[in-house]
């Protein structure tokens, strides 16, 4: 594994429901780590597989990816696909609309383009924004 410099690139809490769950943004999913656990993680990482893995590491409740453009054989979106197994909602957002490493883009423009099993179970819908459906989605506390 190639090590990333995370100094002064941690992970930001943009909400805090107080005493639910956290929401979280950071540009890669590769600087965070255990303090998400159980919480929401918005990132700009492409959503291929091993953003899949780390978010399974983290234990994160749901993950947020750009889809980069999809791809080849969906390779953008497939670790948002196979963390459904682990239970983890996993969301894609429109490289379209949110640029490809900057989390905060995506948490403020991103407009959901894949969701996986859990997501869709949890109500959240493609061609949405992705704040709002976060937000809405915190409320119902349904995780």
């Amino acid at each position: 594994m190639r090590l990333v410099e995370t100094s002064g690139a941690e992970p930001e809490v943009v909400y805090d429901s107080g005493g639910g769950v956290r929401i979280w943004v950071s540009d890669s999913i590769a600087f965070a780590g255990p303090a998400q656990s159980g919480d929401f993680l918005v990132t700009g990482s492409h959503g291929g597989v091993s953003a899949g893995e780390y978010a399974t590491s983290f234990g994160v409740a749901v993950v947020v990816c750009n889809d980069a453009g999809i791809g080849k054989n969906r390779a953008g979106v497939a670790g948002l696909a196979a963390v459904s197994a682990d239970g983890i909602a996993g969301i894609g957002v429109s490289h379209d609309t949110a640029r490809i490493g900057d989390g905060t883009d995506g948490w403020e423009h991103g407009i959901v383009s894949y969701v996986n099993e859990v997501a869709q179970r949890l109500g959240i819908r493609v061609g949405a924004p992705l704040r709002e459906q976060l937000l809405e989605l915190t409320a119902r506390k349904e995780w």
